[in-house]
Parts: C-alpha cells; sequence; structure tokens
C-alpha cells in the first residue's frame, strides 16, 4: 500500500482519496473513521460523558439493548449499537466474538477450545469471553491459524 500526503492550498478543504481495486471491509472501516472523525469514544457514566482512546476498551457487550464498554477500572455506556462500533472501530483490533460481545484482540491474554466447538478468550483483567462457532473462523483467519 502506498501512502501519498500533500499539502493542501490556502482555502482548500481537507480531501482522502482512496485508489483500489475493491473496497474490503478493512478499508471500509477506515473510510468510515475519516468520515465521523471519531478519535476518541463518547461513553456515558453517572450522568457524565467520558472521552476514551478505543485502545483502553477491554470489550464491548450489549445487554437489554444497551451496549457497555469494559475497561480495566471501569464499566461506562455507550449509545452506539453493536454493529456501529463493529464497523467504526478498526478491524485489526476489535474482532466480534458472539452475538453480544465485541472484544479487544490486543486485550487477550489466552485462547482455549471449550464445549460445542467454541473457543473460550480470558481477557487482560480475567474476564472470559466466548468465541461463538459463528465467528471463529474470522479468528482463526485473523490469528493466522
Amino acid at each position: 500500500m502506498k501512502i501519498t500526503i500533500l499539502e493542501k492550498n490556502a482555502g482548500e478543504e481537507d480531501e482522502l482519496i482512496v485508489k483500489c481495486d475493491y473496497l474490503d471491509e478493512s478499508m471500509t472501516r477506515l473510510i468510515n473513521q475519516f468520515k465521523t472523525g471519531k478519535g476518541k469514544l463518547r461513553l456515558y457514566k453517572d450522568a457524565k460523558i467520558i472521552l476514551t482512546e478505543p485502545s483502553d476498551v477491554l470489550y464491548f457487550e450489549s445487554v437489554d439493548d444497551t451496549v457497555f464498554a469494559y475497561t480495566k477500572d471501569s464499566v461506562y455506556e455507550t449509545k452506539s449499537k453493536l454493529y456501529q462500533l463493529e464497523s467504526e472501530l478498526p478491524a485489526n483490533v476489535f474482532f466480534r466474538a458472539n452475538k453480544a460481545v465485541i472484544v479487544n484482540l490486543d486485550k487477550i491474554d489466552s485462547l482455549a477450545p471449550v464445549f460445542g466447538g467454541r473457543f473460550e478468550a480470558v481477557l487482560e483483567n480475567g474476564y472470559k469471553v466466548m468465541i461463538s462457532r459463528n465467528y471463529l473462523n474470522a479468528l482463526k483467519e485473523f490469528l493466522g491459524l
């Protein structure tokens, strides 16, 4: 991949040009990140808005139509749905583990097979996330297994 950065002239608008044979999932997510301009996540706790780096989040979990972001020290609510987070977060870091969870691959300490053809991921905080069979092949491909 070639990256070219040009200085714009006075009065010109910032511009991103993508040249590719086809838009794959990772390229689409990157473009969405530029469009939304999101560097930090807006999370909510105790009527406060907390700006957090995505890399600080261990995982996101959907419980009763509410999505929570879990960090090492705390749990926050997010107004986004899992499918929105999945399209906005970097595909090389965040992975859909099951119907209700997106996990930060950089925060996984270990992976182990469990009953029913699933895998269990143990995160830095000791929390265990089940990786369903539906998402297991994608994880194996990503990890080169």
